[in-house]
């Protein structure tokens, strides 16, 4: 059944989801769940933690590099008070990211990209220069994205897919899984969503397989893709699960990669895994969270998204104040992140930008529709 969510708790729930998702699963991402187990039971408080081996032993409740991504993002929709593109988040990134956070709050090959963004190239360009084309980097960090796009499934993904390219080459696999974070989120701020209806949008509007490829006007053949059927796949492997151990072992079978950089923080296995945790937990954010930190391998990146989309669905009522005030106090101790502001403040910035948003639609409206 839908509960009596209201739109403004939504947006809070989404935020206060990530950040919380992302500051648990932090500490232990990379481990498997059976290290995870051996070392905590089940891991459901907020550690300090190292990361990059760079010596900066980080507060607990700190978050990390997706969440920088996502604030970047929310800045520049505060900034426009509307939907953002590309070149508006490059504006940001040259602005507000500080100099010596690549590979302290940020991945050293953030540093890179931004050089490319210094340098005046395309925003969609950008993408095209990093060596990691399959990540979770935009995926995991377009909440503000739905948000803004509260509802509007189609267009979250549409700016989805310009946003991802600041990442990732476009119409790459990663960009067409930040579709699907985006279009999670925007489904699930739809007054009366449920978990059924956010996973029915996502079937109804990331199915990429029709896209047709178009040269000056003719058909060449269609974009292969495998986005719904992976997690459809995912869907399925995982429907007799009760609890997260009976998840996470279902997901071994498939999940397992390693031997490169970054082997466990690929799009399609954090968003398969998050979609299918949402399920499982039936919205519940603060459930969401418990079963992304303990999934293992890319805790911090599954956490935050099944824990944003929890929120996004259900609100935030179910992460106690402790640990959403214990996630502020860390930002307000991080001299490397690009912004200091609380989870209400971020929540409440992205609302009023989606009312602005609104007004802006219902006046251009009210105008083509005089007689």
């Amino acid at each position: 059944m839908s509960e009596n969510i209201s739109l403004k708790e939504k947006f809070y729930g989404c935020i206060a989801g990530t950040y919380v998702g992302a500051a648990m699963g932090a500490p232990v991402e990379g481990l498997s769940h059976q290290e995870i187990e051996a070392k905590y039971g089940v891991l459901n408080t907020l550690l300090p933690y190292e990361r990059n081996n760079n010596g900066w032993i980080r507060e607990a409740g700190t978050t990390e590099d997706g969440v920088e991504r996502q604030k970047l993002m929310t800045t520049a929709i505060l900034a426009k008070q509307d939907r953002v593109n590309a070149e508006d988040i490059r504006s940001i990134w040259v602005r507000d990211i500080k100099p010596d956070a690549g590979g302290m709050i940020t991945e050293p090959f953030e540093n890179t990209l931004l050089a490319v963004a210094k340098s005046g190239i395309p925003a969609r360009d950008i993408g095209k220069y990093c060596d990691y084309a399959g990540l979770s980097s935009a995926s995991g960090s377009c909440q503000p994205i739905g948000l803004i796009n509260a509802g509007d499934v189609r267009n979250a993904v549409a700016d989805a897919f310009e946003i991802g390219q600041l990442y990732q080459t476009s119409k790459s696999y990663a960009v067409r899984w930040a579709g699907v974070s985006a279009a999670a989120i925007a489904s699930a701020a739809k007054p009366g969503a449920t978990v059924d209806s956010v996973i029915g949008d996502i079937f109804r509007y990331c199915d990429y397989t029709d896209l047709a490829l178009k040269i000056d006007g003719n058909k060449y053949g269609y974009l292969r893709d495998n986005v719904i059927q992976e997690l459809d796949s995912g869907l399925k492997r995982t429907a007799h699960c009760k609890d997260f151990g009976e998840l996470r072992e279902a997901f071994d079978k498939i999940y397992y990669g390693c031997g490169v950089p970054y082997c466990n923080s690929f799009a399609n296995e954090a968003l398969t895994k998050a979609i299918c945790i949402l399920r499982l937990v039936n919205g519940n954010a603060y459930e969401a969270i418990l079963a992304g930190v303990n999934m293992g391998r890319d805790t911090g990146a599954v956490a935050a998204i099944a824990g944003g989309l929890a929120g996004a669905l259900k609100g935030a009522g179910s992460i106690s104040a402790e640990l959403i005030k214990q996630v502020d106090d860390a930002t307000s101790l991080n001299p490397y992140t690009n912004n200091q502001r609380t989870i209400q403040e971020q929540a409440d910035g992205l609302y009023r930008a989606f009312h602005a948003r609104l007004q802006k639609i219902n006046t251009f409206t009210e105008t083509m529709l005089a007689v």
